[in-house]
């Protein structure tokens, strides 16, 4: 089986001008973990998680302590927000390098993929390039298991 037969081809993306709050409210709004970027020509240029946007109300000493079990409450900085100026800068500023999987990449190697680059979520795309679906590590794992009751 390849990554083609599991993934989700109803795809929310965004292009690079998109705000990030634009983003925001279309991760909200869908429910999702992952917006690809595309370009003009629908080829992936960038992601933008739902982890790059939270980073942005986390205080900065999570980034310096190695363990936050101690800290049992986040007090007043749990009402901040992102200024409105950081809100409405382009997801260009924030997005990360994007990694795809091509529509015929087996589903091993696409979850091993996902384990080595700690992706919840992979873009799949066309031979061209182009953005055909996207696939979570859940798509993946479950397709692989359910290929288990078949071997019996």
């Amino acid at each position: 089986m390849d990554i083609k037969s599991c993934m989700k081809r109803n795809v929310f993306y965004i292009n690079p001008k998109t705000t990030i709050h634009e983003a925001a409210e279309i991760l909200v709004k869908h429910h999702i973990g992952l917006l690809p970027v595309v370009d003009n020509e629908g080829i992936p240029i960038g992601v933008i998680g739902m982890r790059d946007l939270l980073k942005l109300e986390l205080p900065d000493f999570v980034n310096f302590v190695a363990d936050v079990d101690f800290v049992h409450d986040f007090g007043a900085v749990e009402d901040t927000r992102p200024p409105a100026k950081t809100l409405q800068k382009t997801i260009k500023s924030l997005m990360r390098p994007v990694i795809t999987a091509e529509e015929d990449c087996g589903l091993l190697r696409a979850y091993a993929l996902m384990l080595q680059q700690n992706l919840h979520d992979i873009p799949v795309v066309s031979k061209e390039g182009k953005l055909i679906g996207i696939a979570s590590r859940v798509d993946v794992g479950s397709a692989i298991l359910s290929a288990w009751g078949k071997a019996e």
